[in-house]
């Protein structure tokens, strides 16, 4: 077994129409899916993406309104990178700045040119000009012209004390390798050379404090697995390796088992199937509350009790 990449990376929030007016309104993704927490039924869960919410291009927010900036450190994740085509750097540097969104284009990352800002919660985001882009399904009613479409994600960056643990974990269990690296930067990068999310790169920060996960962080990353078998067996090797790992957890759209890496940063493996169009059409997806059967009886006092948001038009 190997791991193929990404499946999603979640992160928190505060305010929900902000959060929906950045991810949709400025960075062109599609809102794929509002639901609630499962676990916290008085909040929402949006899910962002491509058209249909291909694994390797879905960002994941709980936004819980007023809660408390996180601090950046070790033990978790310090970038969130999305691909773009070499000719959009331009467009984005623009776009951003007609937005008042400060961005800095950075000192090139093995050849390849990076985009660097922060969402209104202070969350690290990169655009990463890169020369093998993968093949996603285009929203066509993004605000964003096709062919400066955000496609996919390109990498996360891993903040940590030490590296060496994190990095056998990837290569002698997930069947990564390292393929660059530079100072403290360490690239790993799956086999699945089309797939999008294939790269994690490990930063070594051995004099940085411990992080504090809130608005702005990352709260866990997902890998993808084919199926629920293919998620068993991965379990069954995380725990001969040593790890706790958490039953299996059905998150309606995929089912996921959960896990903390070496360097303390929450990884998840969660399923492709059964999908984002589980209980809706492509067209509709993003357009309903949706909620898991457990929930539904209960469906008027979480209306009452989330606020209301307006998904923004193409602009």
């Amino acid at each position: 077994m190997k791991i193929a990449g990404l499946h999603h990376v979640t992160a928190i929030a505060s305010d929900p129409q902000r959060n929906l007016d950045f991810y949709v309104g400025l960075l062109g993704l599609r809102f794929v899916k509002r639901t609630v927490n499962f676990d916290d039924p008085g909040t929402y869960h949006f899910y962002f993406g491509d058209r249909r919410g291909t694994p390797g291009t879905i960002l994941t927010f709980f936004p819980w309104p007023g809660v408390r900036r996180g601090i950046r450190g070790t033990g978790q994740i310090e970038a969130t990178a999305f691909s773009i085509a070499p000719t959009s750097v331009g467009y984005w540097l623009e776009r951003l700045k007609q937005q008042h969104v400060t961005a800095e284009r950075s000192a090139s990352r093995f050849g390849e040119d990076v985009i660097r800002f922060v969402d209104p919660d202070g969350l690290l985001l990169e655009l990463i000009a890169s020369n093998s882009l993968a093949t996603i399904a285009q929203w066509p009613d993004s605000p964003v012209p096709p062919g400066h479409a955000l496609r996919g994600f390109h990498s996360v960056s891993a903040a940590l004390e030490g590296y060496e643990k994190t990095a056998r974990l990837l290569t002698d269990a997930f069947g990564y390798r390292l393929i660059e690296e530079s100072g403290n930067r360490f690239r790993f990068a799956s086999s699945e050379k089309a797939a999008p999310g294939r790269i994690v790169d490990l930063l070594c920060l051995p004099d940085s404090s411990v992080g504090s996960v809130a608005a702005g962080s990352v709260h866990h990353i997902a890998f993808r697995a084919r199926d629920e078998k293919e998620q068993l067996q991965w379990r069954e090797k995380l725990v001969d390796l040593g790890h706790n790992v958490t039953p299996v957890i059905d998150r309606i759209y995929f089912r996921s088992i959960y896990f903390r890496e070496p360097g303390g940063v929450l990884f998840e493996i969660a399923t492709e199937p059964p999908g984002f169009t589980f209980d809706e059409t492509i067209e509709e997806l993003g357009t309903g509350l949706r909620l898991p059967p457990w929930l539904e009886s209960a469906r008027s006092q979480i209306e009452k009790v989330l606020p209301p948001i307006r998904v923004p038009n193409k602009q």
